[in-house]
């Protein structure tokens, strides 16, 4: 990735008694070599914060709140009562911990099952295929849908081969290359597959690896095109059956699918706060999605960044800190259907928005992290490279371009300065949304550091005496 060099040249800060910052090319009564010494002085805390987390009584602990919640709970799909259990869980724990305002914010949100399913090979052999029907798909009829497949690896190439897709499965092959380019068709596959005529879709499991693992995920339907089932099916499963036709064998699969929408359930976001000493009304906003698919445990995706949100407030606490900006913890309800609790909160918050200092969230990965991608005005990145350059004790410096995430985009794109952790993304979409995501995938030292790097960033952003600047 590139990055984003900032230069001085004649642009200054004005401090104005709310607190807030604005960039002007006129005399100012603050230079940038000023707010950089007013960020080295918090090498200290820096410091504290990061020995408590990585070294001191702190360690570890919020791998061990995470393990204690899924293996409690277990998944939590949007509208199921494994959510609904660990919102109550998270905010009487919040509570304990000492956390000011903590409270539930309500919002409606979508109710899908996937019930039974099952997926069989039956010409040119029998064999069962292991899949994942996609969020807020349509179930078959229950004699399931049998049918001759027409594998593709785009989707110009079955736009091409159109005619023949009528009244068959269409089977994607696409190959990964990275997630943003590739869940297109996961999204849409179904939709595209139904314009040509399609009676399904199975679409080939958006990961960098596989174990013979399927890998769920919402997709979408359009109005005025035919619904139709659609499901992931394992990279293994997808290749197989692109060389068996390449060769010229006839394909044909057997698919049932018992999945169900259900009118929208009731549900929250969770929130908690440490409120500010000078502004507090201004806000550092830290996140992650306390919902997760129906398998594996959702500890990686995204227990892991909803904890070390939770951690950051706490190791704040435990040293006695209080910035001069609120921190609030937003835990979001049903990220995994497209941000449904994050918009709710954003429409309910927005009036509100020029208080918004900067978004965090965290839902790629709590694993080691190499540092913080961000999104924002050249002077607010110049100010987090001063900022980051605080975790050198723990080499985690950098700072990335695309700070965005599902929960905070809204923020963002209205020019609230937006971050988000930058991880191991190849081991991450190796367990995302499969079976494989629980806590085994996870790994407490790599939390602790994460912790750290949410905890220092937040709390200094919050407690720096002029908001970031934008665009």
């Amino acid at each position: 990735m590139k990055f984003l060099l900032f230069t001085f040249v004649g642009a200054h800060l004005l401090a104005l008694n709310s607190g807030k910052a604005i960039w002007r090319n006129d005399t100012s009564q603050r230079t940038f070599q000023e707010i950089k010494e007013e960020i080295a002085r918090y090498g200290d805390v820096a410091k504290a914060i990061i020995d408590l987390a990585v070294y001191g009584k702190a360690q570890n602990r919020s791998y061990e709140r995470l393990a204690l919640l899924v293996d409690t709970v277990g998944s939590r799909l949007s509208g199921s009562k494994g959510l609904e259990k660990a919102i109550q869980i998270m905010c009487q724990n919040l509570k304990e911990d000492g956390l000011e305002n903590v409270h539930l914010e309500p919002v409606k949100i979508p109710h899908w099952e996937r019930g039974e399913e099952s997926a069989v090979m039956l010409e040119p052999r029998m064999q069962k295929m292991a899949i994942l029907g996609l969020g807020s798909s349509i179930g078959t009829p229950p004699e399931g849908i049998t049918a001759e497949v027409l594998v593709v690896t785009s989707f110009d190439e079955l736009r091409r081969r159109a005619q023949e897709a009528r009244g068959k499965i269409v089977v994607y092959n696409q190959p990964y290359t990275n997630y943003s380019n590739t869940v297109k068709y996961r999204v849409q596959g179904a939709v595209e597959a139904a314009r040509v005529g399609a009676l399904a879709s199975l679409i080939r499991s958006v990961a960098s690896f596989s174990i013979y693992s399927p890998h769920t995920g919402i997709q979408e339907y359009q109005d005025g095109v035919p619904q139709i089932p659609t499901a992931c099916i394992t990279v293994e499963d997808a290749e197989m059956m692109s060389r068996m036709v390449s060769r010229g064998s006839k394909i044909v699969i057997q698919l049932k699918m018992g999945a169900k929408n259900y009118p929208d359930a009731d549900s929250f976001n969770t929130v908690a706060e440490i409120i500010g000493s000078k502004y507090p009304e201004q806000v550092v906003l830290v996140s992650g999605h306390l919902d997760s698919w129906d398998v594996g445990q959702g500890a990686m995706d995204d227990g892991g960044g909803a904890f070390i949100s939770w951690e950051a407030l706490s190791l704040i606490q435990d040293l006695g800190l209080r910035p001069k900006r609120t921190l609030r913890l937003v835990l979001w309800t049903a990220e995994e259907q497209g941000g449904v609790g994050a918009f709710h909160y954003y429409q309910s918050h927005k009036a509100n928005i020029s208080n918004y200092s900067l978004v965090m969230e965290s839902d790629a990965g709590t694993f080691l992290p190499s540092g913080l991608q961000f999104t924002g005005s050249e002077k607010a990145r110049a100010i987090m490279k001063e900022v980051m350059s605080l975790l050198q004790p723990i080499n985690v410096t950098q700072v990335f371009s695309a700070g965005e995430g599902t929960d905070i985009n809204f923020w963002i794109q209205d020019g609230v300065p937006g971050a988000s952790l930058l991880d191991d993304l190849y081991k991450y979409f190796s367990f995302h949304h499969s079976r494989g995501d629980t806590m085994t995938a996870m790994d407490p030292k790599q939390m602790n550091v994460a912790a750290a790097v949410w905890a220092v960033v937040s709390y200094v952003v919050a407690d720096m005496e002029e908001m970031l600047p934008r665009s």
